[in-house]
């Protein structure tokens, strides 16, 4: 069964930082890319960041150079530094991995960002 467990979210003041991490099991194939996303409510969900096996990062626009995207390879985990928080980056933020060779994605249940002014 493939789980993928998220930790590390809550309530921070603006300016303030989080650290959210995610631990994947239960994958058999090969896992690609890793990343997190993000859904305000009456939003879309959106890409935050994303890294690649080889280690190829992008990162959406309004990250800014705030957040920092790791992944551990051998760990199966991926994690998303986040400072310099503003109320707009309110959401839950989801992870997920995407795995060969069809391009499979799993999605973690998501865990809720609150940033007060």
């Amino acid at each position: 069964q493939v789980q993928l467990v998220e930790s590390g979210g809550g309530l921070v003041q603006a300016g303030g930082s989080l650290r959210l991490s995610c631990a994947v099991s239960g994958i058999i194939f090969r896992i690609n890319t890793m990343g997190w996303y993000r859904q305000a409510p009456g939003n879309q969900r959106e890409l935050v960041a994303r890294i690649t096996s080889g280690g190829v990062i992008n990162y959406a626009d309004f990250v800014k150079g705030r957040f920092i995207i790791s992944r551990d390879n051998a760990k199966n985990t991926v994690s998303l530094q986040m400072n310099s928080l503003t109320p707009e980056d309110t959401a839950v933020y989801y992870c997920n991995v995407q795995t060969s060779p069809w391009g499979t994605n799993y999605w973690g249940q998501g865990t809720q960002v609150t940033v007060s002014s």
